[in-house]
């Protein structure tokens, strides 16, 4: 199959760049996974505050996919680690609080699109991510956020299994320890996304006038 150029594969017509669990209780400054907010907010976090406004001046579709559960955790997952040791950690994630709430770096436009999910690891598995871009006219997803450890690569995945050409900023997404979450980049998901970085996209979006 032959290689699509950058631009040809983001344009802004069918292309949609998603922030996943860019939010306060993640990467927020009193995020529970101190070490992952940490490393998000060294790159990957400036990366997307740089990334949006020139996407949604090129009239690329802005879609914020957000975790949240109830104080009394009813309807969340309880079958792996991860949520147990969040859970440990005290993280309120409740409807409309700071830790549930897109992080004010990535300044939530009236364009962009929030969606939120009560479960599950990534995105898109068993949540309306699917059907709202299909219903936007996208088929290529630029994933930025957290983590290259589980949520990144299953948005990737979950992606391409369901028919859409995916492309990850390697600097626009971030995981822990970073050395591991670029050999993720370089060895699993550089086999199924375009890997790219941020000046890249900048330089394949001019502003619509």
């Amino acid at each position: 199959m032959a290689r699509i150029e950058l631009n040809e594969l983001v344009a802004p017509g069918h292309t949609a760049i998603i922030t996943q669990e860019c939010q306060g209780a993640v990467v927020g400054s009193e995020a529970a996974l101190g070490e992952l907010a940490q490393e998000a907010r060294r790159q990957a976090i400036p990366n997307i505050a740089r990334l949006l406004p020139v996407a949604r001046g090129a009239g690329v579709r802005v879609v914020h996919c957000l975790f949240q559960r109830r104080a009394d955790a009813l309807g969340s997952n309880h079958n792996a680690r991860l949520f147990a040791g969040v859970r440990g950690l005290g993280a309120d994630m409740t409807p409309g609080s700071p830790g549930a709430s897109l992080v004010p770096d990535l300044s939530l436009e009236p364009t962009d699109m929030v969606l939120t999910r009560w479960h599950g690891v990534g995105p898109m598995g068993g949540t309306d991510l699917d059907a709202v871009l299909r219903n936007l006219g996208v088929t290529t997803i630029v994933a930025t956020g957290v983590s290259v450890n589980v949520a990144i690569q299953s948005l990737v995945m979950d992606g391409v299994n369901a028919g859409y050409q995916v492309v990850v900023p390697r600097d626009a997404v971030a995981g822990v320890p970073s050395e591991y979450a670029n050999a993720v980049l370089d060895n699993s998901l550089s086999l199924l996304a375009t890997i790219t970085t941020t000046d890249a996209l900048v330089e394949a979006w001019p502003a619509i006038v």
